[in-house]
């Protein structure tokens, strides 16, 4: 409930809280993604907002929060985080193509510890964590005439906390969809 209230909380701030807009700029400057290999593959819901700065910069914000069960694929399983980031690109078009960002996030989740005892008995155990990493993310991103997305990257960023239940390293990446306004 808490993760539903702070999602729907960052959007109301980005759609409501926009003022007008100062720049003589005709291209539209919003982008509203969603990534669909996250979604499919861990059952993360993974929700981008991004708005462009000019031809080649943009600052964005990403919510992931879990929708499924525990997650067999990864070692940890990563509940919720919130990631603010600047890309800066690297083609002539306005805004796509390739891209080098930097990232913070926000990320939160549960480690999972198995251990056996003498008698070869299995013990299992999960300890909650919250941390902030620090990363960089390379990608590409292809948007249609009529404002269709669709970008791919990934990037990884180590957590600076010291939680010592959570990841030394997190990782960031998909393949999202979107639409650019």
């Amino acid at each position: 409930m808490k993760t539903l209230l702070t999602t729907a909380l960052i959007m109301s701030v980005i759609f409501f809280g926009r003022s007008q807009d100062i720049s003589s700029n005709p291209q539209p400057s919003d982008e509203l993604k969603i990534n669909a290999f996250n979604l499919i593959t861990f059952t993360y819901m993974d929700l981008s907002y991004e708005r462009l700065l000019n031809e080649e910069a943009s600052l964005g914000v990403s919510v992931l929060f879990n929708i499924g069960e525990e997650n067999e694929i990864l070692d940890y399983f990563r509940n919720f985080s919130i990631t603010p980031y600047y890309r800066q690109y690297f083609s002539k078009q306005y805004a796509e193509g390739f891209f080098v960002e930097g990232f913070g996030m926000l990320n939160s989740g549960e480690d999972f510890y198995y251990s056996f005892d003498e008698q070869g008995n299995e013990n299992n155990s999960k300890e909650t964590y919250t941390d902030f990493a620090l990363g960089i993310s390379v990608g590409g991103k292809f948007v249609t005439k009529r404002g269709f997305i669709a970008e791919i990257y990934t990037g990884l960023g180590r957590n600076l906390l010291g939680d010592d239940t959570a990841p030394e390293i997190v990782s960031r990446g998909g393949i999202s969809l979107g639409y650019r306004f």
